[in-house]
């Protein structure tokens, strides 16, 4: 047993080793436009299994502009929508690694300062309900779900200067279900933070119109999302 597990760790490390550097590799290519489809796909359908992939991501030099280069060359197919699925699927891959990027505690607090959430917001307000926008919105959705998920005083005092809220109102009020449980999620996060809530309450028209939103979701189809969003309260 001995000499078999001697055998087997050399091979376990070489594995390993091969294994981070083709890590290295795809990140890298990430900077290449005719490599970058194939390592966006790569990486993203590993994301939950390479650890510290945010970091990685971040501190790579240039990798961060090609990702808000992916979003940023889209802007022109979302109004008129004429985005394609191979286009869609494309930028959802570079919206789930800069996910990665804001939801690593190493990493957050620059993600925030940079800004970078904002660049999601355009496929916010794009109302299209064919399902590769709504796909769209719902991975843009994930990234700003991330960053709330860890409860942050810093996320929600960012969040707070943005139209976040007003998005996630929308979309709760005319979007399909997972978008609206997903922005339902967001609003409830924001609103269990004291500054959050003291913003909702702050003025007569925010209060009302997050009030007549969750009433419009009690009285429709819509209530199990509105019992999920009293489950913490």
């Amino acid at each position: 047993m001995f000499k078999l597990d001697s055998v087997q760790m050399p091979q376990q490390l070489s594995q390993a080793a091969h294994d981070h550097e083709k890590v290295f590799q795809w990140i890298v290519e990430l900077c290449n436009a005719e490599t970058r489809e194939n390592a966006l796909s790569e990486l993203s359908s590993r994301r939950d299994i390479i650890h510290d992939l945010g970091p990685m991501i971040w501190h790579t030099t240039g990798t961060i502009a090609a990702l808000l280069f992916e979003i940023v060359s889209t802007y022109q197919f979302v109004n008129p929508p004429t985005m394609s699925l191979q286009q869609v699927t494309r930028l959802c891959n570079a919206l789930a690694l800069l996910q990665c990027v804001g939801a690593h505690p190493d990493t957050r607090s620059q993600f925030l300062k940079a800004q970078i959430p904002l660049y999601m917001y355009p496929f916010l307000h794009n109302a299209n309900k064919c399902r590769n926008f709504e796909h769209l919105r719902l991975t843009s959705l994930g990234v700003i779900g991330a960053l709330v998920k860890t409860e942050e005083q810093e996320v929600i005092t960012f969040l707070l200067t943005t139209e976040i809220i007003p998005l996630c109102l929308r979309i709760m009020e005319t979007g399909f279900e997972l978008t609206k449980t997903l922005s339902t999620f967001i609003l409830q996060k924001i609103l269990m933070d004291d500054n959050g809530l003291s913003y909702i309450c702050q003025t007569y028209d925010r209060f009302s119109h997050v009030a007549l939103i969750l009433v419009c979701i009690f009285t429709t189809k819509s209530a199990k999302i509105f019992m999920f969003f009293l489950l913490d309260f």
